[in-house]
């Protein structure tokens, strides 16, 4: 069993604060667009500003975060963040809202970068993927939690509960801040930048084009598998949330022996595997029903997960001395451009059914699978 080191666990956690708030508007449009002057529309607007400025943005802040040599505090990311989402209860000015999901959109697009910049520091090549796999399944942990916290609060205590939201943050931001002062001197262990080095653009284009196919089919399953299961199988939208919240899980389950796996077996082969795998379960959630559609629900989860860290450890070792940028294309670029997917599909499940426009998100999963063969062999060293 690898050993993770104090400040992985610290950042990890941190991770896994700072992505409770990623969930939180759009679990509150319903509520939104009760607000005078604020239709679907308007709310929407506020989900995709806070998406576009946290996703789309990583890569250019990792850009300057490698260039330059600069991050920025992890602690104060997580304290803006948590402040900014956590105004939502008792804020209904629109131009605030969308101010504050700007603000707290920043600090997601700062935080990646320069946390995973720190975590990759404290890697080797025999433990890099174990150790980034699990900073990364912090986010998702958070994900996955985030809108149950956010039901809880409503439910007890009405909107305005909802700034109790900010104490997680500000807890973590003070550990954090303290943590990173005790470090002699924090930096030390963040790899050195090789500028010199060139971009090897066929293999990187490779991984940034599948991880952004995989994330369309994550982020459409994330957004319309409850509402497949409410529409087919007649569940109630608590327990559609909740077979969600265990796709998630097993998300994470699935992120963290990806990454021990590829440690061993090579990265580009469990990347392979684990798209392949995927298929045949994907397909099978659409021709099954019942608990068997349900135990295939949670294997997509794991499967298509599974891949995630291993593919963002996969670019930092080809883009040495890039970290930033390499996190801020996987995490960010590659996330946010399946994001917009997601609108495709809705706009599919308007004009035909939502069961036609899941399945045809086989394709995209197909072409992704095909690609990862592509990826050269031996890694970095057969570029």
């Amino acid at each position: 069993m690898f050993k993770i080191p104090k400040p992985i666990t610290g950042y990890t956690a941190g991770h896994i604060v700072i992505d409770l708030y990623s969930p939180v508007i759009p679990a509150l449009i319903p509520l939104l667009v009760l607000y005078p002057g604020i239709g679907y529309f308007l709310a929407g607007l506020l989900v995709s500003v806070f998406q576009i400025t946290s996703s789309l943005f990583q890569p250019f802040v990792g850009w300057l975060s490698d260039r330059s040599g600069w991050s920025a505090p992890i602690w104060l990311c997580i304290l803006t963040s948590s402040i900014c989402i956590s105004l939502y209860g008792i804020v209904q000015n629109y131009y605030l809202l969308l101010l504050f999901a700007a603000g707290g959109g920043i600090a997601h697009a700062l935080f990646h970068p320069s946390a995973l910049l720190q975590v990759h520091g404290h890697t080797s090549d025999h433990n890099r993927g174990a150790l980034t796999s699990f900073f990364v399944t912090g986010g998702n942990l958070g994900f996955a939690i985030g809108p149950v916290i956010v039901g809880i609060l409503i439910a007890f205590g009405g909107l305005p509960a909802l700034t109790l939201m900010a104490i997680p943050g500000i807890l973590m931001a003070g550990y954090l801040f303290m943590m990173t002062r005790r470090e002699d001197p924090p930096d030390a262990k963040v790899p050195e930048k090789m500028e010199a080095v060139p971009i090897a653009y066929r293999p990187v284009s490779l991984i940034v084009t599948i991880a952004a196919l995989r994330s369309w089919v994550i982020m459409a399953s994330v957004a319309f598998f409850p509402a497949y299961l409410i529409a087919t199988e007649g569940y109630s939208l608590v327990f559609g949330n909740l077979m969600l919240t265990l796709m998630l899980l097993a998300g994470v389950v699935g992120q963290i022996s990806g990454g021990i796996l590829s440690d061993r077996y090579g990265r580009r082969e469990v990347t392979i595997i684990g798209l392949f795998a995927c298929i045949i379960p994907y397909v099978l959630f659409f021709m099954t029903s019942g608990w068997v559609a349900l135990l295939l629900m949670v294997a997509v989860g794991y499967l298509t997960w599974s891949t995630f860290s291993v593919t963002v450890t996969m670019a930092q070792e080809y883009l040495p001395g890039r970290v930033g940028l390499a996190s801020g294309l996987l995490i960010g670029f590659s996330i946010g451009a399946g994001g917009l997917g997601v609108s495709v599909v809705g706009i599919i499940a308007d004009y035909l059914t939502l069961s036609t426009a899941l399945v045809a998100l086989t394709i995209p999963l197909i072409i992704a699978a095909l690609l990862s063969l592509a990826i050269p062999k031996g890694g970095v060293r057969a570029v």
